[in-house]
């Protein structure tokens, strides 16, 4: 059996939809990372944790991250193809997770700063008033280098998954802004230019119903900070990412949509997010398979190549075979989305089946890609954990996956909810029905009626089992949905 296509991401794309949007331009992408792309990807990675210059020579605060030039031109480059600028040029989300593929096949921790930039540009563009869009969204969908960066920051020192007791930075009106105190304690793509913050406005209700969503410039006009970088986090992986716990000391402000949407529109942010993680999850599991089979190859023991030995031949037929329904499940989330994404509360029977199939592509593909990046390590015997190799990288960057976005417990959890409350389970039905088998399709159904029913405790304490297999079927059916329509 030939593997060829998993060697390299378009050609992975192109085996998959036969022909699809920008190919040539995704093709362009990945030749300039084999040809620049790996090798700065790999120095950003060994020199680990960047610098915080904190303050000029002068003493003024000014919070510069000290990465390489080597890494802003890598950052850069996928500005300048199109992973933001394209969604608002051809009103789709398509293009964002076509080259966000590419990318985390690469560098997954690349692909967090497109990720977050574009989950900042959408709710601009959707909520923001005409005078703060005009001023903000065209720096952030520049084509020629310089495009500023989004961030999505939400978490505080207490956690990420409960907002609505952990969040406690606070906003106050001021005229037509408000001014932010508290602090965000786990900040990606810290340093950017501009942010989505969750805040509690003063006087709101308690919980995640008194969260609004805020505009956050890293600049006010006259030049100086409008937040300050505290410190940098030392992280195992995605170091291609800068990460930081934030302080908003007054922090000017702008409000996004109706006060009372907060909670809406910090989850449709998540959401962009959640499903790119599930597209990185699919590529930097078929770059595990890419290097194992390349190890495979090559690698000769007991008078014949490794990849010939039937068992690991038989785990290549069945990692390839995962890949594939692991992609179909996540592209199934990212169709769905595509629907959706302009939709504003109150949202559609159609929403809340694209979150149920959200919360298994996030599941099912992070565990996906750790499993999938431990087993090349293993194919790689001993070189399989040395530095001086990619392989081990793999599997640091894979263990980050499923904690980006709401760990694998929240997923699960939040699954169940929209089952429960919205009763998305019959729409997902319905929606895999053409491409289900019958008896299968009303077994699966059974099994999760019958949960449902089970008593609160019951019901989640059992509710991972339940959740796998339906990520597992819903993958099965949107493998056979693509390649009808393919």
């Amino acid at each position: 059996m030939s593997w060829n296509f998993v060697r390299s991401p378009t050609r992975f794309l192109q085996e998959t939809f036969r022909d699809f949007a920008l190919r040539a331009q995704l093709e362009e992408y990945e030749r300039w990372w084999e040809e620049r792309g790996k090798a700065i990807s790999s120095f950003i990675d060994r020199l680990g944790t960047p610098w915080l210059r904190m303050f000029d020579r002068f003493g003024n605060r000014v919070d510069e991250i000290q990465y390489p030039p080597e890494y802003w031109e890598m950052l850069q480059t996928g500005y300048k193809a199109g992973a933001v600028w394209r969604v608002f040029e051809e009103r789709t989300l398509l293009p964002f997770y076509l080259f966000g593929y590419v990318t985390s096949f690469y560098d997954p921790g690349v692909y967090c700063p497109y990720t977050v930039t574009l989950s900042t540009g959408v709710p601009l563009w959707k909520y923001g008033s005409e005078a703060v869009k005009t001023k903000y969204l065209p720096p952030l969908l520049r084509r020629d280098g310089n495009a500023w960066q989004g961030a999505t920051w939400m978490t505080e020192v207490k956690g990420g998954s409960d907002l609505g007791a952990s969040v406690e930075t606070v906003a106050r009106p001021q005229g037509d802004y408000w001014l932010l105190r508290g602090e965000k304690y786990f900040a990606s793509n810290v340093g950017a230019d501009v942010a989505v913050v969750a805040a509690r406005p003063e006087g709101a209700p308690p919980g995640v119903r008194g969260l609004a969503l805020f505009l956050l410039p890293r600049r006010l006009e006259d030049g100086r900070l409008n937040y300050f970088i505290r410190r940098l986090k030392d992280k195992i992986g995605t170091r291609s990412v800068p990460t930081g716990e934030v302080e908003l000391l007054d922090s000017v402000a702008y409000l996004l949509g109706k006060p009372e949407w907060g909670i809406y529109l910090i989850l449709e942010v998540l959401n962009i997010s959640r499903v790119a993680n599930s597209i990185g999850s699919v590529a930097l599991a078929q770059r595990a398979i890419q290097e194992a089979l390349a190890f495979s190859e090559g690698r000769v023991a007991f008078g014949k190549r490794i990849l010939d030995h039937p068992l690991l031949h038989q785990q290549f037929e069945e990692r390839v075979r995962t890949l594939q329904l692991a992609f179909a499940l996540a592209w199934e989330a990212v169709q769905l989305l595509d629907e959706v994404w302009l939709e504003t509360p109150r949202y559609s029977g159609r929403y809340h089946l694209f979150r149920l199939v959200a919360h298994l592509a996030k599941y099912w593909t992070a565990e996906v890609a750790v499993q999938t990046a431990k087993w090349t390590m293993e194919v790689h015997g001993g070189a399989g954990v040395l530095a001086e190799y990619s392989v081990e990288r793999l599997l640091r960057e894979a263990m980050i996956l499923p904690i980006w976005e709401g760990t694998p417990h929240r997923q699960i959890l939040d699954g169940l909810e929209v089952m429960e409350r919205r009763e998305a389970h019959h729409q997902l039905f319905l929606h895999l029905a053409p491409y289900a088998d019958r008896e299968a399709l009303q077994e699966m159904d059974e099994r999760v009626r019958s949960h449902l029913a089970l008593p609160p405790e019951e019901k989640e304490a059992q509710a991972e089992g339940l959740f796998g297999a339906l990520a597992e079927f819903t993958a099965a059916c949107a493998l056979r949905r693509l390649y009808t329509r393919s």
